[in-house]
């Protein structure tokens, strides 16, 4: 699993040959407010779509952020220990992941595990005991995220097929009249100079108007939607975040555009179905949740509390509708830029050009983006921090070919096959000593071990306080492994075996000091992350955990923790022959 560690040296190799290019130079931006902004979208980055709050179902809304606060308000979401550069660093937002039962994600050598988001008809929602595997508060949660999903898999396809970019054309023709489907008053409002702007220029630009797609070069017109996302759009995970930037005592600036401060850095979305879509829900609160009674009624109050600066804004800007340029000037845009920063935004760029200029998109609470096409491994994007508290509920089509629990368990399975049990004498051996059989064994041993075993235990107790789904296919998971530890006991065995043919004996050896000189760095470079001054910082509940882990003299398991002396003979054996 390199392909994330490989892109993130890449993307440092990039970083620094673009800032010496820019040196002390800054690339524009354009946000709403801007002249061309518009053309900008259609031209450059098509690939990105814009929904309003108010395209969301009836009392949608109110469910998800609820959801949302109950996931907060439970310590479900945490900052992850991440892996970069060789450096453990936190995270500047608080996550969790939610799922299909058994699905994983990776990102910067950590792999979440899904809180199971309980939809309708899946029965793996239950422990060993029968029992649903969290309280019904977390369940009714992870159900309101499934709903949202649902939406999020059906409007992105439709707005695929629509070349839904930024607002389709028909929701802004409704706009013009009534706020009604898919715009709301809101809407109307916060879009007019965007909306004036392009009206000034429908004379000279009629034809690329009536294309509704500008004139884009980097993701050019189509009247189909890729045939990887032609069918039906089906988004496995959801990866909530939280930050309140108040709490943030260090946010960096963002260093190409000076768009403002960033809560995530510039990045492309990793282990994604190529060309699969990214759904976001963005919710801003005023106060990070902490009290009980937090309930659906924030979302009406957020209703309110809206209503009321639109009242404000609307007072503030005056006869706007007749009177699109005012006397202010200046002035004026400098209040909108003010007020564009003190919301969230997402910003985007063309991946590594100096050339074509960024983008800056406002996010309202309850607007929803969507990044389709090829715009994920084209582009770039980035989280400006606004000044209230933000979730974000991201939805995704990770890869699933080796990040399912059915994977592993199926690679268990083909390791185990080559262990031979005698029923009689209770005693075991290897049936194959194939070197490819051999080879792939110890493979699987090494994933099992590195990359679920000790991924899950590294996030500590975290799943387990809230949600035992994880608990009983880990544990099994673990007493696969001991076995693998056998199986590698049966094949020192036979390499010290001075009866063994020499030819199969060399090559066996060298298949296994690979093994266990890889499994003993591996070991060495987890326990130093498990010690480490970050994670002796955590609570207890949140502490990794180093495990497996056992002395030396444990007569239950086959081998010793520390490989250091077997390597040592495996060598000394490899020197002799």
């Amino acid at each position: 699993m390199c392909v994330s560690t490989d892109m993130f040296v890449f993307d440092a190799v990039q970083r620094r040959r673009l800032i010496q290019e820019l040196g002390e130079q800054r690339i524009p931006y354009l946000s709403p407010a801007d002249p061309g902004f518009q053309e900008l979208w259609d031209s450059s980055y098509a690939g990105l779509a814009l929904r309003q709050s108010c395209a969301l179902p009836d009392g949608l809304h109110e469910r998800v952020q609820s959801a949302l606060i109950t996931l907060q308000r439970r310590g479900c979401l945490l900052r992850d220990l991440v892996r970069i550069r060789d450096r453990d660093v936190f995270t500047a937002v608080s996550r969790a992941l939610v799922g299909k039962p058994g699905y994983t994600y990776r990102y910067l050598d950590t792999r979440l595990f899904t809180i199971p988001w309980h939809c309708e008809g899946e029965e793996r929602q239950k422990d060993e005991k029968d029992k649903p595997c969290c309280d019904s508060d977390l369940r009714d949660a992870c159900k309101a995220l499934w709903e949202l999903n649902q939406f999020f898999c059906s409007d992105v396809k439709q707005q695929t097929n629509a070349r839904g970019v930024k607002r389709s054309r028909s929701d802004t023709e409704n706009s013009e009249d009534t706020p009604g489907e898919g715009m709301c008053e809101e809407s109307v409002k916060d879009r007019l100079l965007e909306k004036k702007q392009k009206q000034e220029k429908e004379e000279e630009e009629e034809e690329e108007e009536d294309s509704g797609q500008g004139c884009s070069h980097s993701s050019p017109p189509s009247s189909a939607p890729p045939p990887d996302v032609a069918g039906l759009v089906e988004f496995n995970v959801t990866l909530i975040n939280y930050m309140d930037p108040t709490a943030m005592t260090q946010l960096k600036e963002e260093p190409y555009y000076g768009m403002g401060k960033m809560a995530v850095g510039w990045h492309h979305d990793e282990n994604l179905v190529p060309l699969s879509p990214v759904a976001v829900y963005s919710y801003s609160c005023p106060a990070e949740p902490k009290k009980e009674e937090v309930t659906e009624k924030d979302g009406e109050g957020q209703s309110k509390e809206k209503e009321k600066q639109k009242e404000t804004e609307t007072e503030g800007e005056g006869t706007s509708k007749e009177e699109p340029k005012k006397e202010e000037g200046e002035g004026s845009e400098k209040e909108e830029v003010q007020k564009e920063k003190a919301c969230w935004r997402v910003g985007l760029k063309v991946a590594w050009d100096i050339h074509t200029p960024g983008l800056a998109l406002p996010l309202q609470s309850g607007d929803c983006y969507y990044m389709t096409d090829d715009l994920n491994r084209t582009h770039q994007h980035c989280v400006l921090a606004g000044d209230t508290a933000r979730f974000s509920s991201t939805h995704r089509v990770v890869q699933c070919c080796t990040g399912t629990l059915d994977y592993i368990q199926k690679r268990c399975s083909e390791a185990l096959e080559n262990l031979h049990t005698d029923p009689e004498k209770t005693t075991k051996s290897l049936k194959s000593l194939l070197p490819n059989t051999l080879q792939h064994i110890e493979d699987i041993h090494n994933e099992v071990e590195f990359e679920w075993l000790r991924q899950y235990w590294f996030q500590g107790r975290r799943y387990a306080r809230f949600c035992s789904w994880w608990t009983k296919p880990m544990e099994q998971m673990e007493k696969d492994w001991k076995e693998m530890e056998r199986m590698t006991q049966l094949l020192l065995d036979v390499v010290e075996d001075e009866n063994t043919v020499q030819e199969n004996r060399r090559e066996m050896a060298d298949i296994l000091l690979n093994a266990l000189t890889d499994r003993q760095q591996h070991r060495q470079t987890w326990r130093d992350r498990c010690q480490s001054s970050l994670a002796q910082s955590l609570p207890p509940e949140e502490a990794p955990f180093d495990r497996p882990y056992w002395s030396n003299e444990d007569p239950d398991m086959p081998l010793p923790f520390d490989l250091s002396e077997i390597i040592n003979r495996v060598e000394s054996l490899l020197w002799r022959m």
